[in-house]
């Protein structure tokens, strides 16, 4: 599942972007998926690193995008991971 934040810039999509995975507490933070963990990454800057803003806008990679590997957990302890994120976007500029 791959989803991107509303934001009016590159550098405030990252920021808000960053937001959310930071809040998140089930979802585990890495650079790969494929486990029986939930996994929350940021292509940005994992996956398509090394390529040019260009490059990853080509691919539709652009700052805001999110990409979340659901495992096994609970489905309603992953919304609300996701939800304390989103939630707190409203507070930042």
């Amino acid at each position: 599942l791959s989803f991107t934040v509303r934001a009016d810039s590159p550098e405030q999509a990252r920021r808000r972007a960053f937001h959310v995975i930071d809040a998140c507490q089930v979802c585990s933070i890495a650079t790969n998926v494929g486990d029986v963990k939930s996994i929350i990454t940021h292509p940005a800057s994992t996956s398509h690193g090394r390529l040019s803003d260009a490059q990853r806008d080509a691919a539709g990679v652009v700052q805001g995008l999110m990409r979340l590997s659901v495992g096994l957990e609970h489905l309603g302890d992953l919304q609300a991971d996701l939800r304390r994120g989103l939630d707190g976007l409203q507070q930042l500029a």
